[in-house]
């Protein structure tokens, strides 16, 4: 599998283009509530958090048993840093989210009517006025650590409730994490999400918030995961076969 991306060059570009279609819905989704609630009148934190939730987790369903089901750099990144993809692979993912990002907020600018999604920067993200930049880069961090520490509970140990649950948990975490996060700095957990909509809204204040925080969190829960739960069950570095790395996987190894 060491060899996988030049190989089977077809094999990666699948999976990137599952990456693009599961994270432009989980965006498109997302904007799109928080729009469509504004025009119906009735603004709710929970109808969002639901609908950022439920996309989410209808999308790991969906494509987990393509791509991983990552749709997010800070998901990525993670199993980066932890020897559990190919950096190459790394880098078609995040390209491919990142474009995700732009075409779901452009669609959301094409498609409304009026002011409102304009209004609402097209998905930007806003941090609350009450919150210095170091405070809301320090809560991204902290609600995209929750994420990605149930993605690997979840998905990347093969002892976790994936093949039960599926997505449900992952998405179920975004919710919560909206409903907590969402009024102070739109809860983003994802630099895909945020940078499509800054590109879109051509807005880019604090904008670095959104991508340092994410990435910081999503690394430090990705090793801490890794340390605690599963290097320590064997010294050799882990890969799942879907990672592209070719080495025995330390989950696996703890099952023999």
């Amino acid at each position: 599998m060491g060899g996988m991306l030049w190989d089977e060059p077809l094999d990666a570009v699948l999976r990137s283009v599952a990456e693009f279609i599961g994270a432009f819905f989980f965006f498109f989704i997302g904007i799109g509530a928080g729009v469509s609630v504004t025009i119906a009148g009735e603004p709710s934190l929970l109808l969002v958090a639901l609908a950022n939730g439920l996309a989410l987790a209808i999308a790991v369903t969906a494509l987990g048993h393509i791509s991983g089901g990552h749709f997010n750099p800070a998901v990525t990144i993670g199993f980066l840093v932890t020897r559990r993809i190919a950096p190459l692979l790394a880098l078609m993912y995040i390209v491919a989210q990142l474009l995700a990002g732009i075409a779901a907020a452009a669609m959301v600018r094409w498609l409304w009517p009026g002011t409102f999604a304009k209004a609402a920067g097209y998905g930007a993200p806003a941090l609350d006025p009450s919150l210095s930049s170091g405070e809301g880069l320090v809560l991204e961090a902290l609600l995209t650590a929750f994420l990605v520490f149930v993605v690997f509970a979840t998905a990347a140990d093969i002892r976790g409730a994936f093949k039960i649950i599926a997505g449900f948990a992952i998405g179920l975490t975004v919710s919560v994490d909206v409903m907590v996060g969402g009024p102070l700095t739109g809860a983003m957990m994802n630099p895909a999400r945020a940078f499509g909509s800054h590109v879109v809204d051509n807005s880019w204040s604090n904008a670095w918030i959104w991508y340092v925080g994410p990435i910081l969190g999503g690394a430090i829960a990705a090793l801490l995961y890794e340390l605690l739960y599963l290097r320590p069950l064997r010294p050799a570095p882990p890969g799942l076969p879907e990672s592209a790395v070719d080495e025995e996987s330390v989950a696996t190894a703890a099952l023999e």
